[in-house]
């Protein structure tokens, strides 16, 4: 006779988002603040929709602010929130109102795991998720923790005098606390019943808790991110805006040919410097799943970019003879060698008409039919524009803006549903990058056609103001698996070399 295979404890994660914006120097709560083009909360509660570990979502939001989750939730389609609850005066306020929220429904004997995540910790990596609920199958608490690269000093004040160095403990035994922190929620409910009887009673995290009031029950300790950081400090808006800027985005691939089809039937594809190259390579593979698809180039069509009149013409045909446009893609580039006080002003004024003004001709030109499909404006960019690079300095910079480009305009039409990405291929062989290099070892570059499938998994894709690598090695399989720093680090590091 066979044992029946025992249900797995539903796992839930709680949002805590109770703080406000004061260290940051905000009017409004820290997690209302949008960095790469959506809310610090939004982010956060998008891993964990992502997360296959996680059943349901439960927000705790600061008193006053319900209303603007409810909306964020909404309009990202975030499915696994079931509750947004307004959160206490204190931390334990919160979480005691957390506990209480997930204790409803739940039958005698019956628990559940939770996890308790800040909701200002944007950069959350699917392992530590899943480290976490792995975890809570063998022990009852369990906290995320990295190792501290700084020396940490025990001070004491002395009245006007200052402060005084009074222990310097052994760094190696010393550990940064991180979330999110998880428990079974008897144990977790336990500890504040417990706690609520000491007069007395504060704490600033749950794991310290259970360590206070529950001393026989172990917490385990999951390893952390150094990039999972928290945003408390005005630097740390900077530099969390700048890890998303960096790290790679993954577009996920669709099953078969089959499902590219039925994705691309009947949408209408413009394509800006579809000639050669990238914009050809995309062109044939939407045209081969079913596509209408509109390849314009200088070469073939006559079509110049830095002409607005050109760029209108070219949509306005598509539009008229489809009735539609749900993609409209600009691989347009120019590529000039040299040093820019050795440059004459017909090759700068080219470079800013193609790579800057055109791109922006073009997404202001294609606002209003991808307003009516609520379609997507993909650009590209270069590994160049992380740091500029002698002799190029023109392609550098102009490939930055289309980076704040990308984001600037995801945010500004995100309430029609336009999205907005960015394509960062690394050295790939095109036309263009021969003209400029000449010929290069075989096997140095990415292919455009790898390019193009990459372009093509980003606009079937849901992403918004996202700036997605393209890597000759597995650039798109199991990125999401790896941590957006670790991505990020990697990249600055390749990038000394490309272009």
């Amino acid at each position: 006779m066979s044992v029946p295979h025992e249900a797995k404890p539903r796992t839930t994660a709680v949002v805590l988002a109770g703080g406000t914006g004061q260290r940051v120097g905000l009017s409004i709560p820290k997690q209302l603040l949008k960095i790469a083009g959506k809310a610090v909360i939004e982010h956060t509660l998008t891993i964990f929709e992502n997360a296959e570990d996680i059943d349901d979502v439960i927000v705790l939001m600061a008193p006053g602010f319900v209303s603007d989750v409810e909306k964020i939730v909404a309009k990202a389609g975030l499915s696994k929130v079931t509750r947004i609850i307004e959160g206490g005066t204190t931390r334990n306020e919160t979480t005691e109102r957390a506990i209480a929220a997930l204790g409803e429904g739940l039958a005698e004997g019956e628990d559940r795991n939770v996890l308790f995540h800040d909701a200002v910790r944007p950069l959350l990596s699917q392992r530590v998720i899943k480290d976490c609920v792995d975890a809570l199958e063998r022990y009852q608490a369990v906290d995320v923790a990295i190792p501290s690269a700084d020396t940490i000093i025990v001070t004491r004040t002395h009245g006007e005098d200052g402060e005084f160095i009074t222990d310097v403990p052994d760094r190696s035994r010393l550990r940064r606390g991180q979330t999110p922190q998880a428990f079974k929620l008897s144990t977790i409910r336990k500890a504040y019943e417990v706690a609520a009887g000491d007069p007395n009673f504060q704490a600033t995290d749950d794991c310290s808790v259970v360590l206070k009031y529950l001393p026989d029950v172990p917490i385990y300790v999951v390893a952390g991110d150094e990039y999972n950081m928290k945003v408390t400090q005005p630097v740390d808006v900077f530099i969390t805006d700048k890890l998303f800027q960096l790290a790679s985005t993954a577009a996920p691939r669709q099953a078969d040919r089959a499902a590219y089809r039925e994705l691309l039937t009947g949408k209408t594809l413009v394509v800006f410097g579809g000639s050669y190259g990238i914009g050809a390579d995309i062109a044939a593979l939407a045209e081969s799943y079913g596509a209408k698809v509109y390849a314009l180039g200088r070469s073939t069509t006559g079509t110049h970019v830095e002409n607005p009149e050109h760029v209108d013409d070219a949509l306005s045909k598509a539009y008229g003879e489809t009735g539609r446009i749900d993609y409209v893609i600009n691989t347009a580039g120019v590529l000039r060698i040299g040093r820019l006080a050795e440059t004459d002003n017909t090759t700068i004024q080219e470079a800013l008409n193609v790579n800057y003004l055109a791109p922006v001709q073009i997404a202001r030109a294609s606002y209003k039919y991808l307003a009516e499909t609520q379609g997507q404006l993909l650009l590209y960019t270069s590994s160049s524009y992380t740091r500029g690079r002698a002799e190029y300095s023109l392609y550098s910079s102009t490939k930055a803006a289309m980076v704040n480009l990308t984001q600037a305009l995801a945010d500004e039409w995100a309430g029609e549903g336009i999205r907005v990405n960015c394509v960062n291929p690394e050295r790939t062989a095109t036309p263009m990058r021969t003209k400029a290099f000449g010929q290069e070892p075989e096997g140095s570059l990415l292919s455009s056609e790898a390019v193009a499938r990459t372009s093509l998994d980003v606009l079937l894709s849901a992403l918004t103001g996202h700036v997605i690598d393209v890597r000759q090695q597995d650039p798109t399989a199991g990125a999401s698996e790896s941590s957006g720093f670790e991505q990020a680090l990697a990249s600055v590091l390749d990038r000394q070399e490309d272009v």
